[in-house]
């Protein structure tokens, strides 16, 4: 049987995350691998899908929701998890409250409180990643490291809410040794969290370019796009 494109990535990036877990010592299942499928078709989603990809990402509301819906018409027998990975403005959190399972860019408890608020009551609990700005980049969403630990302890006592751990988009970096010390800079503050009482088992960190260093640093979600589905076109 001949295997798609998409197919092939996919089992080429799954080869890349067991490499760099047996690197680290670390069990492969341990690292679930969320494919990235921002500005691609619903198509794209499905072909993956028929590879064993059931967790999404992404970045864009309404092409998000457009997705989800053709997703579930065309494959009602399968259910993917959609994790949303994009920037979140206060008009937009019930759609997102309503639609996805996770959401990996929280960095403030207003947003936190309006996702508890709208959040279904028949839904399992939304799984919550705070975002950090890690590498203190002007440009660049997520709480400072200074302000995590309120911000933590706040969205942990929502309603309807499940944190489950921390997220963050390094500044670019080639060298792995400085891809990694991000990472672990990441790790630290996620333990400390740990140590303070909170039960957290989530560290969403690594894309295509840096994914061996976010592994070996304790990544337990990498995202990942252009390395499955090729270039994107953001015209």
């Amino acid at each position: 049987m001949i295997m798609s494109t998409i197919e092939q990535n996919l089992q080429a990036v799954r080869d890349s995350i067991a490499q760099a877990a047996l690197e680290a010592q670390r069990a492969p299942e341990d690292v679930t691998l969320l494919a990235v499928s921002k500005t691609f078709g619903a198509d794209a989603v499905l072909d993956a899908m028929r590879a064993g990809q059931m967790a999404f990402g992404e970045n864009y509301l309404q092409e998000a929701l457009d997705k989800i819906a053709f997703v579930k018409e065309a494959a009602p027998q399968h259910v993917p998890a959609w994790h949303f990975i994009g920037p979140i403005q206060s008009n937009k959190t019930r759609p997102i409250a309503e639609h996805f399972d996770w959401v990996h860019t929280v960095e403030r408890e207003k947003i936190a409180a309006r996702l508890s608020e709208q959040r279904p009551a028949g839904l399992p609990d939304l799984n919550i990643c705070l975002q950090v700005n890690i590498s203190g980049e002007a440009s660049k969403s997520g709480v400072t490291p200074a302000d995590l630990p309120a911000l933590a302890h706040a969205v942990a006592l929502l309603p309807r809410l499940r944190l489950r751990g921390l997220m963050a988009i390094p500044e670019p970096e080639t060298d792995v040794t400085l891809q990694r010390f991000a990472f672990a800079q990441l790790r630290t503050l996620y333990e400390q969290l740990k140590a303070d009482g909170l039960a957290l088992d989530t560290l969403s960190m690594g894309m295509s370019a840096d994914l061996r260093a976010a592994v070996l640093e304790g990544a337990t979600i990498v995202r990942v796009g252009s390395a499955i589905f090729g270039s994107r076109n953001y015209s």
